[in-house]
């Protein structure tokens, strides 16, 4: 008898998410120094972390014999205070990620469906497998969320649809007004998650506090992203009372780290790392479509800390990268092979990054 025999018949159907390949595994490979690899492939702060952050964490560090606080009590205050809601409108998790899982978890069983775009987050689909319903991928629109298409697709099975706003991979939003319209269409049966992990590099955002204070709505944000914690895996999500207390219920105890609390908590107050990265994101954006153009090459305007842009064959010009350190992601897991993703890095990361595409186009 075989272990595979012994599983739940459908988790072997379950794809593996492959994250962007770290710079060790490369070095490995590839037989390269380290220190000479640049990763621009996983949407990471070039940046680093919060400074503030950091010094939180150093003074966290000597109480790392004690559990944290399975609440996240003072982080969940601050995050209610800065946010405008109460404390019972929060939930934190290992990761945005978590929060997805909860949502399955709490309110998707077998024969449920989900809706989603077909070039949104790949973990939605995944989690769908997992949880043996069905997901409903709708085309995008101009690389955007179609979203009266995703309407007209939700049916009385439907529980969750999905909207990752900006999106990961294409760095595309949707208008406000559509979002708010959208919003108020959607029937009693359905949540509406707004994946947010990238909102903070908005100057204007959707008013998404106020859809989940008043709707279905559940709102995923991360502190990977802005403030450069990806390493720490903390992220929140925001909705009605009702709707955390029932996630509560199947979190499991100390799911967030002492020193991952402690640093979040102080990245908040951050304001000064939050305005360099975006500032420098923004720079780093208009250099790489300038780039791009001289090239001829075609691309996605980003609204996130990434730029998709067509090259080809995205496999080839990925691994050709890697031979001269600079490691991307190909888009050939979201159905799009001639694409690649490229995070923004610093100006001289930025740079280097072009050369190498040259060379290897």
């Amino acid at each position: 008898m075989s272990i595979q025999s012994l599983a739940n018949h459908f988790i072997c159907d379950v794809p593996v998410y492959e994250p962007g390949k770290p710079i060790e595994e490369v070095a490995r490979e590839l037989k390269l120094n380290p220190a000479t690899i640049i990763k621009l492939a996983s949407n990471e702060n070039p940046l680093g972390p919060s400074p503030k952050a950091v010094l939180a964490m150093r003074k966290a560090l000597p109480a790392a014999h004690l559990y944290p606080d399975g609440g996240g009590f003072y982080l969940r205050q601050a995050l209610a205070k800065k946010l405008g809601v109460k404390l019972e409108n929060i939930i934190l998790g290992a990761g945005s990620n978590e929060i997805i899982e909860f949502l399955f978890h709490t309110f998707v069983t077998s024969g449920d469906e989900i809706v989603v775009g077909d070039r949104a987050f790949v973990i939605y689909s995944i989690m769908a497998k997992m949880f043996q319903s069905r997901c409903v991928a709708v085309p995008f629109h101009n690389h955007t969320h179609d979203l009266p298409a995703m309407r007209a697709a939700i049916t009385g099975k439907t529980k969750l649809v999905f909207i990752a706003n900006p999106n990961n991979p294409t760095g595309t939003r949707v208008p406000n007004a559509a979002l708010a319209k959208f919003i108020r269409s959607l029937p009693a049966h359905v949540l509406c998650v707004l994946d947010e992990a990238y909102i903070e590099f908005l100057d204007d955002p959707p008013d998404s506090i106020r859809f989940a204070m008043k709707h279905n709505v559940v709102l995923l944000r991360t502190f990977s992203k802005i403030v450069g914690l990806a390493g720490l895996r903390i992220g929140y999500g925001i909705a009605q009372p009702a709707v955390i207390a029932l996630m509560q219920r199947i979190r499991q105890p100390f799911n967030v780290n002492a020193i991952a609390q402690a640093g979040a908590r102080a990245a908040l107050a951050d304001t000064g790392h939050i305005r360099k990265t975006k500032t420098l994101t923004r720079r780093g954006l208009a250099f790489l479509e300038t780039e791009f153009r001289r090239r001829k090459l075609e691309f996605v305007p980003s609204c996130a800390n990434f730029s998709l842009v067509n090259v080809g064959d995205g496999t080839k010009v990925f691994t050709g990268l890697q031979q001269q350190g600079v490691i991307v992601r190909p888009m050939t897991g979201y159905k799009m092979p001639a694409w690649i993703r490229v995070t923004v890095g610093l100006p001289v990361e930025n740079r280097r990054f072009i050369r190498a595409l040259t060379t290897v186009l």
